[in-house]
Formats: C-alpha cells, sequence, structure tokens
C-alpha cells in the first residue's frame, strides 16, 4: 500500500463472519452443545451455506426486509429438517443468540486495537448493531461504529451498506477500506468506490479448503490482522 493511499484512507470497515471472528468454532460448538446427537460440523457449515441465498432473496425484493437473527431463524429450521430433527423454540433461540458470543480470531483484539491508533475502525455487516455489540463486548473489539444492517435496511452487497457506512461517517467511498476475507465482499465494495484490503483464514470453514489468493485488484493482502496493521503503519516494503 502506497503512502499516499494509507494517507487517504480515514475509516476501516470489517467484515465480521468469518474475517474477524470464527464462526465455525463458535456455531458448531452450540450446535454439539445443544442438539448433542447430530454432526455439529456438518450442521453449522450447512446452516453458513443458506446464509448467503437467503439475503440474496431480501436484496432482490423475493422477501421482505427482516433482521438477520429472523433470517437465520428460518435458515436454521430448514437444516434441522434437513438433518431429520425438530428443535424447540429455546434450542433455537440458543443457536441464533450463538452468533453473538462467536469467538474472535487469536489476532482480531490485539489487530484492532493497534489499528484504531491511526484509523476509525467500524464493524460493516449483516448482523444488527445489537448482534454485533454483543459479539464485541464478549471478544474485546474496541470498534468506534457498529454498522449494522438494520441501520440501512440492506444487506451486504447491496450498495446502500458500503456507501451508508461512508455517508454516515461522511467521508467519501474513497477514504474507506473494506476488510475481508470474502473476495466477493470486496468486489462488491470496490464497485462503489471503496479501497479494499483481504485477510487470509484458511481455518474458517473448519478444515475445508478456501480460497485464500484474494484478488491483485484488492490493496492490500495481508495474512491477519496484525500484519495488516503493520503493513497499513508502512513496516511492510
Amino acid at each position: 500500500m502506497s503512502r499516499d493511499l494509507r494517507k487517504q484512507v480515514k475509516v476501516l470497515a470489517f467484515d465480521t463472519f468469518g474475517t474477524v471472528t470464527d464462526w465455525f468454532t463458535g456455531i458448531s460448538d452450540a450446535v454439539r452443545t445443544t442438539v448433542p446427537d447430530v454432526d455439529a460440523a456438518a450442521f453449522a457449515k450447512e446452516w453458513r451455506r443458506r446464509y448467503g441465498p437467503i439475503l440474496a432473496r431480501v436484496e432482490s425484493g423475493e422477501l421482505p426486509w427482516r433482521r438477520l437473527d429472523d433470517l437465520q431463524t428460518e435458515t436454521l429450521h430448514d437444516v434441522a429438517a434437513e438433518f431429520g430433527i425438530e428443535l424447540d423454540d429455546d434450542q433455537a433461540a440458543t443457536l441464533v443468540h450463538s452468533w453473538r458470543t462467536i469467538p474472535g480470531w487469536p489476532d482480531a483484539a490485539d489487530g484492532l486495537r493497534l489499528l484504531k491508533q491511526d484509523f476509525i475502525i467500524c464493524a460493516l455487516s449483516n448482523g444488527t448493531v445489537a448482534l454485533l455489540t454483543h459479539m464485541a463486548r464478549h471478544n474485546g473489539f474496541p470498534w468506534d461504529v457498529v454498522g449494522g444492517s438494520d441501520l440501512w435496511r440492506h444487506y451486504k452487497p447491496a450498495r446502500e451498506t458500503y456507501c451508508g457506512l461512508a455517508d454516515l461517517l461522511e467521508v467519501e467511498p474513497g477514504e474507506v477500506m473494506m476488510v475481508a476475507t470474502h473476495q466477493n465482499d470486496l468486489d462488491a465494495a470496490r464497485s462503489f468506490g471503496l479501497r479494499t484490503a483481504f485477510v487470509e483464514r484458511p481455518g474458517e470453514w473448519g478444515g475445508e479448503p478456501k480460497d485464500d489468493s484474494g484478488s491483485p485488484d484488492n490493496d492490500v493482502h495481508a495474512t491477519d490482522l496484525l500484519d495488516l496493521a503493520r503493513q497499513l503503519a508502512g513496516d511492510a516494503s
């Protein structure tokens, strides 16, 4: 990242599920505790796979806008049916709320604290403000701003999410850098004028292969948030 670009970027906006937190460990542990007779790893992965498609149905107008917890409840029951089980209301609520306490990656909290010294740092997630606030308190994430989907009533990759954060903070899209481990998130952000940083998370899917190659179109490619902090501080060549 060039020195001029470092000076231009004022805000770092972070994807949370997978980039800052280890959803697989958190959700599979919750499934294992709540529904002990099911393959917890397989259940967690299938639930996660339902996440993107139902958000896309909302953004297409096929479904009305609803908070992420409501959408996650619907997909949870679909997955349970696929696995041949029926969840009661308490079990469903426990699993849906477990997204609020998924663990941060080991480098996440320290990396965010370093980055906060030079940038405004924000969660920019499809989670709600409440969900992200609980997640931050659980993990010690020092966000300056919690950008939840209920602020914009849209889900990424909609323009309203990325540009909504820029508008909220009174900066230009090019002064915001989206940080994510999902290249499609970064491609969408770049299409709306944001800068982009890819963060490798090879363990995101609990050992399943994951493409962490990123893209040459990104401004930065980092191995974790500590490496991102080093690069943005100008310590990397």
